[in-house]
């Protein structure tokens, strides 16, 4: 399978896309980077998380495979993103994640329905405002970088699930492959 526009490698990936608009994605990516590695309530292993949760709620194996890796790497534990897919409610989940997943998860796939409930179990999890704010920024983040790899027809080469992951562990989100985008990222 190839992707979508004649003008992507058949290899294509997050990177490819990124050159089509510099103007649009360096300045996207550095947000990005702010995001998943900048001061946070939520560790960076639970923002890895998060995204993983997200891409592979929406089916892009794309980014639920090379963010399942970072995840891993953060210390996440390899089993947890099967067992939230599986059963939610029986995943090996610290308490206080739960109620902050669900609302990420609820986001995902019914985002019109969420309601105060929703943030304030998450509130009374001992979270607070900015850690809230965080996993919601985190979730839309990823929903949005699933529908450009998915609009874009980006194949998952699952060989590469590793070799991206440790990219986002040891780089982050800038820099990866400056010879395709500048000072841009994947």
């Amino acid at each position: 399978m190839k992707p979508f526009f004649a003008s992507l490698p058949d290899d294509a990936a997050v990177p490819h896309v990124f050159a089509l608009r510099p103007d649009v994605y360096g300045p996207f990516n550095a947000g990005n980077q702010a995001l998943m590695r900048g001061d946070s309530p939520l560790t960076v292993a639970e923002r890895e998380l998060i995204g993983a949760y997200t891409s592979a709620l929406n089916a892009c194996r794309y980014c639920a495979g090379g963010h399942r890796v970072a995840a891993e790497l953060f210390g996440v534990d390899p089993s947890l993103l099967d067992e939230l897919l599986n059963d939610f409610t029986s995943a090996a989940l610290e308490p206080k994640l739960v109620p902050l997943l669900a609302f990420v998860r609820k986001l995902t796939e019914t985002p019109s329905r969420m309601v105060q409930a929703d943030a304030d179990a998450v509130f009374a999890a001992g979270w607070d405002e900015r850690a809230l704010h965080d996993a919601i920024a985190v979730c839309c983040y990823f929903c949005f970088m699933n529908r450009l790899v998915l609009g874009h027809g980006i194949v998952p080469i699952a060989e590469n699930f590793a070799t991206r992951g440790r990219r986002h562990y040891e780089v982050g989100y800038l820099k990866q492959h400056p010879e395709l985008y500048g000072e841009g990222g994947e």
